[in-house]
């Protein structure tokens, strides 16, 4: 009988030794928990990183043609993606002089290349068959401003990602 008593003690004494385990890591999680300020605001702006996200996986797609009228569409998407983003920095109050030159830079090179691609437009339905040849200096001349929009957008994208991590002014990155 001695024998069959003695596993039912263990057994308790194991339980009571994962209860006291949990309970001391469940006080040390809290604790930790607790030197964290989490009464400052979450500054990585997750709605911002997604709409980010967004344009950089539209500016890595690019082009599929290499008419840059065709371009059209995925740079008004562009368009639209560093709008929404740029007014959630606005939002945020996390602008700075590099996104102000850097949207002016993408507001520049979006009329630039607007006006070549209808001159473009223009003169191969003049001259009919030239829109098909890419040597035409028109439509050499559409092809540079898109390249010339889709780094400005790159520039803007580095810009927008830059003030989104940094940590706000007077926020404590560093343990006391």
């Amino acid at each position: 009988m001695t024998a069959s008593r003695t596993p039912r003690p263990r057994l308790r004494t194991a339980t009571v030794r994962s209860l006291a385990l949990a309970a001391c890591l469940a006080a040390a999680a809290a604790l930790t928990a607790g030197c964290r300020d989490d009464t400052a605001p979450a500054w990585e702006y997750p709605r911002l990183a997604a709409t980010l996200n967004s344009l950089s996986a539209a500016l890595a797609q690019g082009c599929a043609t290499p008419d840059p009228g065709q371009c059209a569409a995925g740079l008004d998407r562009l368009d639209t993606l560093a709008r929404r983003a740029f007014t959630e920095v606005l939002d945020h109050r996390l602008l700075d002089q590099a996104c102000l030159t850097a949207e002016s830079e993408v507001r520049r090179a979006r009329t630039l290349r607007l006006a070549a691609t209808a001159t473009a437009a223009a003169q191969a339905q003049a001259q009919g068959q030239a829109r098909q040849d890419p040597r035409h200096p028109a439509l050499e001349q559409a092809r540079r401003a898109v390249a010339a929009e889709q780094a400005a957008y790159r520039r803007l994208l580095a810009a927008l990602e830059k003030v989104r991590t940094a940590p706000p002014p007077g926020a404590q990155t560093q343990p006391f």
